[in-house]
């Protein structure tokens, strides 16, 4: 795959810097850390920690109206780096979670469960 995103078809991926080992999501051309331009895709074993929680009751969009009130996930992942996805109600900082996904809109976002 030339695009290499993030989240597709259930596959959990971020950036490993080759030059100071710094993990970074979302593509990108350099690190964020030292610069270097060396950069590798990994898979994430989707394991993490809840870093922060936000509800979602305006929708930013019609298409994510029906999903209203949602709750939002900053999630630090067991490789280095922090995502955001989807997640279940009543789930606190500090708990461990699971990556899983599900289907809206034609396509996969993230979904964290409490392991």
């Amino acid at each position: 795959m030339s695009q290499d995103p993030e989240a597709t078809a259930q596959l959990l991926r971020y950036q490993r810097c080759l030059a100071c080992g710094a993990a970074q999501t979302l593509r990108r051309f350099a690190c964020v850390r030292c610069g270097h331009e060396h950069l590798q895709w990994n898979e994430a074993c989707g394991r993490g920690i809840v870093h922060a929680i936000t509800v979602v009751s305006r929708a930013p969009s019609e298409e994510f109206r029906g999903l209203a009130p949602y709750a939002l996930l900053l999630v630090t992942l067991e490789e280095g780096p922090r995502v955001m996805g989807h997640g279940l109600p009543g789930m606190a900082i500090g708990q461990p979670v699971l990556a899983t996904f599900f289907e809206h809109a034609g396509r996969p976002l993230i979904c964290f469960r409490p392991v």
